[in-house]
This record gives C-alpha cells, sequence and structure tokens, in this order.
C-alpha cells in the first residue's frame, strides 16, 4: 500500500518509492539521505503533529509535514 511520510503513524516503517515536490525542497531531501529505496521509521511527532522525527539510514531526522507529505512511500507490514 502506498501513502505519503506525513501519513504515517508512530511505529510505522515503509520504504521510499519517490520524492517530488519543489526544486528546493526536493534537493534538501536528497542532500538529508531522503532517496528512493531508503527504508524509514516514523519514531515521533511533536504535540500539534508537525515537525516529526524519523530514522531514515541509520541517524534520526526532523521533517516539517509539508516536507513529508513530497515523499511517497510503499508501506512494510
Amino acid at each position: 500500500m502506498e501513502k505519503t511520510l506525513d501519513l504515517f503513524q508512530i511505529g510505522e516503517e515503509g520504504v521510499i518509492k519517490k520524492v517530488g515536490g519543489e526544486g528546493g525542497i526536493r534537493r534538501r531531501l536528497f542532500d538529508m539521505g531522503v532517496t528512493p529505496g531508503a527504508k524509514v521509521l516514523l519514531r515521533k511527532r511533536a504535540p500539534l503533529g508537525d515537525p516529526m522525527e524519523v530514522t531514515v539510514r541509520g541517524y534520526e531526522l526532523s521533517l516539517r509535514k509539508s516536507e513529508a507529505s513530497c515523499v511517497v512511500m510503499e508501506v512494510v507490514k
């Protein structure tokens, strides 16, 4: 099942299928290691849901909801 990273629940895991977004946002995500094929685990969210902390390529990364909505994921059961 595919869905964007901003819709993930805490503890949910997936593999990045594609990264969208405008030029600057997309480039920033790629620079941080958010690339197709990488595994991502949603660790926690701020009280109002923004930002969120994910584990990608062995390190913790904080993303805004607007950035996470550009990342299409394949959910891993």
